[in-house]
């Protein structure tokens, strides 16, 4: 991973076209070098999580470019890789497992992470989960206690329970989130390490009883809408 950390760092402070076209070679060193590792992550995870088998890396990747259109932060690139490995794609609406590099410096999330669970689900899977929590709580706190190392976000939490879920809930907290994902950050020498994959889905698997609570709610929020 030292061509991406490197090319990305460097990108962080040459974030132009001209800087771009011009490094455009070993963007795709570095595009290489990411994707030859997804797809073994890909394969990785499918070795305990039957549900993302069979996926592409352009099911789990994303372009570089950035959509700047309604941004004030004009610059062309994002200056991070990451890859979302979750049933059907990363647009399906499921719960997966995000690994993402980061330039140093960058402030989009402030480093790299791995993460596993479901981030702006919609209206429906958002209500399905905290009614999940509300009757299951207790299961939906051992699958969190698993993932040794990751902490569940509770970042962008509304400030209030939500209308139609009781305070005196033992996991009352929970149902203030919008977001249901597990995080753990990592540094350099780990995404570096000769091991990576290995220790990348070993954290992962840490986290397959979180992940297949959450897609088993977004089944159920699927079947309600038919």
């Amino acid at each position: 991973m030292e061509k991406v950390l490197d090319f990305l760092n460097r990108l962080r402070i040459n974030n132009n076209r001209p800087w771009f076209e011009e490094h455009k070679s070993e963007y795709k060193a570095a595009l290489e070098t990411f994707n030859s590792f997804t797809e073994k992550l890909i394969s990785g995870i499918a070795s305990f999580d039957s549900s993302v088998k069979n996926l592409t890396i352009k099911d789990c990747t994303y372009r570089i470019y950035r959509d700047v259109r309604f941004s004030s932060d004009k610059s062309p690139y994002k200056t991070h890789m990451g890859a979302f490995v979750s049933p059907k794609g990363k647009g399906s609406g499921y719960s997966g497992y995000y690994f993402h590099i980061e330039a140093k410096g960058s402030e989009y999330i402030g480093g790299h992470i791995l993460s596993t669970g479901i981030y702006r689900p919609a209206p429906i899977v958002i209500k399905n989960i905290r009614e999940e929590i509300m009757l299951n709580g207790d299961e939906f706190q051992k699958a969190v206690d698993m993932a040794s190392g990751f902490i569940l976000d509770s970042g962008d939490a509304l400030k209030r329970i939500p209308a139609g879920f009781p305070a005196d809930n033992a996991y009352a907290e929970y149902f203030k989130l919008k977001d249901y994902f597990l995080m753990k950050f990592v540094d350099d020498a780990f995404i570096l390490s000769d091991n990576l994959l290995e220790n990348v889905v070993e954290e992962y698997k840490k986290t397959f009883a979180f992940n297949t609570l959450l897609n088993k709610v977004v089944d159920y929020a699927h079947e309600d809408n038919l």
